[in-house]
C-alpha cells in the first residue's frame, strides 16, 4: 500500500483508506488491517456517517488494543515493525477522534466506540464492554510502562497526543467543563491507580528533553523476501514522517519540527498541565493535582506520608535543571509557577539552591522582553518573582550574586551588577511599560509587591538601580500633577457643561496608591539598610526637590517624615564638607554619614510583606490559558479556529 501512494495528494484515492471509511464492514481477522496499519495517513470525513453501520472504528480500536498487550515484549525484542504498526493504528484512531470530538457530543462519541457490524435485516447492536474506557486505560498504561527508546518514541508521543485530543472537548465549550464521560474515566476509572506513575512519567519526559529521532530509527528497512508487510517503501514513509508524526502537511510540519525539536517533551508537559488543571469533583480532589502538589525528592529518605496517596519521588536536581533551561516557553513557566505555588517540597528545594541565578535570569528576560510576550506569560513570570520574594533568604542572597555583561539588557551596558539590582531594574522597567501601554492595575500591584518584599534587604544597590527607583517616582509625580490639573479644569468646566466627564478622582486615587507604595519601598530601604545603600541616598539627594510637594500631602505626611530626616541629615553634612564636591567626595560623605545617623532618628513602620494568593475559582483563568497553549504549541495538533469557544482567537 505504501509503495502505491507516494504523494499526499493521492491519499484520497487510496483504496485501503476508502475501505476504512466506507460502507462495508471489515472483519477484525481480515488481512486488510495488517495492510492498512503498514501505512500512516488517513482521510476520515465519511466515517462519521458510516461507522454506526460498519463498526469499523471500534474494530480499529480493538486491533490497536490487541497489539498494546505485546508492546513491552516487542520493545525488548526490538520488533520495530510491530511497534510501527501499533503506532500507525493509534495515529488513525487519533485522527478519527479529532473529527468525532469536533462534530459530536461525548455521549455520541461513546456510541461510536460501541457500534459493531450489523447483521442483514437487524437493527444493530452495541458491544457490552466499554471500549472508550479500555482505550483510555491502555493509553495510560502504554505511557507509564513502555520505555522511552528511539524505536518507541513515536508511539509514546502518539499516546500522549491522543490523550490530549480526548480532553479537547473543552476547546469547543465556553464554560469550564466539570464533568463528563472522559472526565469520570480519568478521575475515577481504572486510570486512577496509575495517577502518580503517569504524572511522574510525564515529568521525566519533560526532564529528559529527548529530541525526535531521525526517521531511520522508526522505519524498518525493506526485507529481501519482499511481501506487502516487509516491502513497505521506506522512502515514502520517511517522506511522510513529518506529516503524520508532527501532524501536518508541507511547510507547517517542517516548521513544527524546527520550532520544537522536542515534541514528546513538549506534549508531555502540555498533558501534565491539562491534567493538573482539571476541576475537582463534587466529592473528591483532582488526583493529578494532588500528585503534583506532594511529590518529593529522590534524596528524601523519609517514608511517604499515608495521607498523601498519590505521592512519589523524583530527582529534584534534574527537574530544576530542566526548568532553568526551558523558561522560554509559556508552558515551562506555568509548570514552574505551579510547582512553586503548590509543591512545598519543590519550593523549599529551589530556594535552597546556591545557583538561583540560573532560574531567575530567564524569568527576568521574559519580563524584559515584555513587548514580545503574551500578557499571560508576563503575568506568570511576575507571580514567580513575587512568590520567590516572599522568602527573606532569597531577598538577601540575590544581592550576593554578581553578574557580568548581561547581553540581553540593552538600555545600558551593565559590565557588573548584582542579581538583586538587575531584578529591581527589570521590575521597574515592567512598571514603566505598563504605565504607558497596558495600564493594568493588577500588574502594577504585583510588581510593587515584589519590590516591597525585597526592600528591607536591599544591599549595595547598583548606582543605576537606585537612579531608576527615583526616576520611577519622578514619572509617577509628573503623572500625578497632570491628572490633578485635569481634575481641577474639569471641575471648573462642569458649571457651564452638564456632559459626563472622565473619572479623574479614581485615576488620582490609583496614582496616589502607587506613589504611597513607592515611598514605603524607599522608606523601608532607608530604615533597614541605609548604611548598605549609599547609592540610594545619593539618588535621593540628587532629586530631593521631587519630594517637596508630597511633604504636607495628607496621604503621605507620615511616611515623608523619614525621607525628610534623611535628606536633611545628609544635606547638612554635605554643606559642612564644602562646595564643588566631586562625586567621589559626596559618596565618601554619605558613607561616613550613614554610620553616624542614629537608628532612633527614623520612625519605625510595619515591615512590608506581601503574599501571593490565588483568586477564587482560579480555573476560570488557568483552564483557558492552558488550552490556548495546547492550541498554539501542541505539536501536530492543528485545530481549525472555527468552532473554538473557550478563548478569543484574537488573543489565542
Amino acid at each position: 500500500m505504501g509503495a502505491n501512494t507516494s504523494q499526499v495528494s493521492e491519499l484520497s484515492d487510496n483504496p485501503s483508506l476508502k475501505a476504512l471509511v466506507g460502507k462495508e464492514s471489515i472483519s477484525e481477522n481480515d488481512p486488510f488491517w495488517n495492510q492498512l496499519i503498514s501505512f500512516t495517513f488517513i482521510n476520515c470525513p465519511t466515517v462519521v456517517e458510516n461507522n454506526p453501520r460498519t463498526g469499523n472504528f471500534g474494530a480499529l480500536v480493538r486491533i490497536f488494543l490487541g497489539r498494546t498487550k505485546e508492546l513491552k515484549i516487542s520493545t525488548e525484542c526490538q520488533d520495530q515493525l510491530f511497534i510501527w504498526q501499533a503506532h500507525n493504528a493509534l495515529f488513525m484512531i487519533r485522527c478519527l477522534l479529532k473529527v468525532f470530538i469536533r462534530e459530536m457530543s461525548e455521549e455520541e462519541l461513546h456510541l461510536q466506540f460501541s457500534y459493531q457490524e450489523r447483521a442483514p435485516g437487524s437493527c444493530g447492536e452495541t458491544g457490552s464492554e466499554d471500549l472508550l474506557e479500555e482505550l483510555l486505560s491502555n493509553l495510560v498504561h502504554l505511557i507509564v510502562e513502555v520505555p522511552l527508546l528511539d524505536i518507541t518514541y513515536s508511539i509514546l508521543f502518539e499516546a500522549v497526543t491522543t490523550l490530549l485530543v480526548f480532553f479537547s472537548y473543552q476547546l469547543f465549550h465556553k464554560e469550564i467543563l466539570r464533568d463528563g464521560i472522559i472526565y469520570q474515566h480519568i478521575m475515577n476509572g481504572r486510570c486512577l491507580s496509575l495517577t502518580s506513575r503517569l504524572v511522574k512519567t510525564l515529568l521525566y519526559n519533560f526532564i529528559r528533553q529527548e529530541k525526535c529521532p531521525p526517521p531511520a530509527t522508526h522505519i524498518f528497512e525493506p526485507k529481501a523476501e519482499g511481501g506487502l508487510l516487509y516491502g513497505l517503501a521506506s522512502g515514502v514513509a520517511s517522506g511522510l514522517w513529518s506529516v503524520f508524526t508532527l501532524g501536518g502537511a508541507g511547510s507547517r510540519a517542517g516548521a513544527d519540527q524546527e520550532h520544537n525539536p522536542l515534541p514528546l517533551s513538549n506534549q508531555s508537559l502540555l498533558l501534565l498541565l491539562v491534567l493538573a488543571n482539571l476541576t475537582d469533583g463534587p466529592d473528591w480532589p483532582n488526583p493529578y493535582r494532588q500528585a503534583i502538589t506532594c511529590f518529593r525528592n529522590t534524596q528524601d529518605t523519609s517514608s511517604l506520608p499515608v495521607e498523601q496517596p498519590h505521592s512519589f519521588q523524583i530527582n529534584f536536581n534534574s527537574l530544576y535543571t530542566a526548568l532553568c533551561e526551558q523558561q522560554r516557553s509559556d508552558q515551562a513557566t506555568l509548570l514552574l509557577y505551579t510547582l512553586l505555588h503548590q509543591n512545598a517540597n519543590m519550593r523549599t528545594y529551589m530556594l535552597s539552591r546556591t545557583d538561583m541565578d540560573n532560574l531567575v535570569l530567564p524569568i527576568l528576560e521574559i519580563l524584559y522582553h515584555v513587548e514580545d510576550r503574551n500578557s499571560h506569560h508576563v503575568y506568570m513570570a511576575l507571580i514567580i518573582l513575587l512568590i520567590l520574594t516572599e522568602d527573606d533568604a532569597f531577598n538577601r542572597s540575590v544581592h550576593e550574586v554578581v553578574l557580568k555583561n548581561i547581553s540581553w539588557y540593552t538600555e545600558r551596558s551593565l559590565t557588573e551588577i548584582s542579581l538583586g539590582s538587575l531584578l529591581i531594574l527589570v521590575v521597574i522597567r515592567t512598571i514603566q511599560f505598563n504605565m504607558t501601554r497596558t495600564r493594568d492595575k493588577y500588574l502594577h500591584t504585583n510588581c510593587l509587591a515584589a519590590l516591597a518584599n525585597m526592600s528591607a534587604q536591599f544591599r549595595c544597590l547598583h548606582q543605576y538601580a537606585a537612579q531608576r527607583i527615583i526616576s520611577l517616582f519622578a514619572l509617577l509625580s509628573k503623572k500625578h500633577n497632570k491628572v490633578l490639573e485635569q481634575a481641577t479644569q474639569s471641575l471648573r468646566g462642569r458649571q457651564a457643561d452638564n456632559t459626563a466627564l472622565p473619572d479623574y478622582a479614581q485615576d488620582l486615587n490609583v496614582i496616589e496608591e502607587v506613589i504611597r507604595m513607592m515611598l514605603e519601598i524607599i522608606n523601608s530601604c532607608l530604615c533597614n539598610s541605609l548604611h548598605h545603600n549609599p547609592n540610594m541616598v545619593y539618588a535621593l539627594l540628587y532629586k530631593r526637590e521631587l519630594f517637596e510637594q508630597f511633604r504636607m500631602h495628607p496621604s503621605f505626611q507620615d511616611i515623608m517624615q523619614n525621607l525628610d530626616t534623611v535628606i536633611g541629615f545628609f544635606s547638612q553634612r554635605l554643606e559642612q564638607a564644602g562646595s564643588d564636591l566631586s562625586v567621589e567626595r559626596v559618596q565618601e560623605v554619605i558613607m561616613k554619614g550613614a554610620q553616624a545617623l542614629p537608628n532612633d532618628r527614623l520612625k519605625k513602620f510595619p515591615e512590608l510583606k506581601f503574599k501571593y494568593v490565588e483568586e477564587d475559582q482560579p480555573e476560570d483563568f488557568f483552564i483557558p490559558y492552558v488550552w490556548s497553549l495546547v492550541f498554539n504549541s501542541g505539536v501536530g495538533l492543528h485545530w481549525s479556529p472555527h468552532g473554538i469557544e473557550l478563548f478569543s482567537m484574537d488573543s489565542g
